[in-house]
């Protein structure tokens, strides 16, 4: 299984990966900035390969309860949004310190649902990413929450990084998740749940297994990551499913010593 993942690295130029709230954030809940530091290593590696990345990175909320611990336990919207928008400072931030640390700049893209909806702006951001990845800037996307609602949100960033590879025409989406991939049932419940290593045809895979609910700091969960999937596979896009907490998990997947569960493309 490793050796499959080790080879959809190798082959695959242009990649898309994705890190979710839960990754980013330590067991208190605050940033984990060791974790930020040692993936953008792990990227500049990848792209001394010959890699394109896109990065597409939860956390604003995660880094806002950072900065304003007094906070996180507020849950009206307006407060939500509020924490967003202080915490997308701080995670761009901490984003931009770990990549300068390996010589590399960062751009911010945030996006609400319309602008996948829009022809001219998809086209826009099309453009944008081509531009900064020409240049060997790394771009970090999030959904803007700041002005998102339920209306007009992306949903989460599973979708987000879904949508982001096939505008972008992703060779490959990376999704980290705090466990090692997809099982038959939750494992951290089920102690005989079963590992899937590999899934060629999602709709006949959906009935063997049993769907959990979401982490407690993400939006996502596993059937995000397998909508996901399902988006990517008619555009040729194979998907990844990963546990984004095992140190230098990008290195022991481009090197074939850590395992996942891979979604085929079409």
């Amino acid at each position: 299984m490793s050796e499959q993942i080790q080879h959809l690295i190798h082959t695959s130029r242009k990649i898309v990966i994705k890190i979710g709230s839960n990754t980013l954030a330590k067991s208190d809940g605050t940033q984990n900035t060791d974790f930020m530091k040692s993936f953008a290593r792990q990227c500049k590696t990848l792209m001394e390969q010959g890699k394109q990345i896109v990065v597409v990175s939860s956390g604003a909320q995660v880094s806002g309860v950072s900065m304003l611990k007094e906070w996180a336990r507020k849950k009206d919207t307006h407060y939500r949004q509020a924490l967003c928008a202080i915490g997308q400072v701080e995670l761009m931030s901490q984003w931009r310190k770990a990549f300068a640390e390996n010589g590399l700049h960062i751009g911010q893209l945030l996006f609400t649902k319309e602008d996948f909806e829009n022809n001219l702006r998809s086209l826009n951001i099309r453009n944008t990413l081509f531009t900064l990845i020409d240049e060997g800037v790394v771009p970090i996307i999030n959904e803007n929450d700041s002005v998102s609602f339920e209306e007009n949100s992306i949903g989460d960033n599973d979708n987000l990084s879904a949508l982001t590879a096939i505008l972008w025409s992703a060779d490959l989406l990376v999704l980290f998740s705090d466990i090692d991939g997809i099982f038959s049932a939750n494992p951290k419940i089920e102690s005989d749940a079963q590992f899937i290593e590999t899934v060629s045809n999602i709709e006949e895979f959906l009935p063997s297994i049993k769907i959990g609910g979401t982490s407690s700091f993400g939006t996502g969960g596993v059937a995000s990551k397998i909508a996901a999937a399902k988006k990517c596979s008619p555009y040729g896009i194979s998907v990844i499913v990963a546990n984004g907490s095992k140190e230098n998990i990008l290195d022991k997947l481009a090197g074939g010593t850590e395992r996942g569960t891979v979604f085929l493309a079409e």
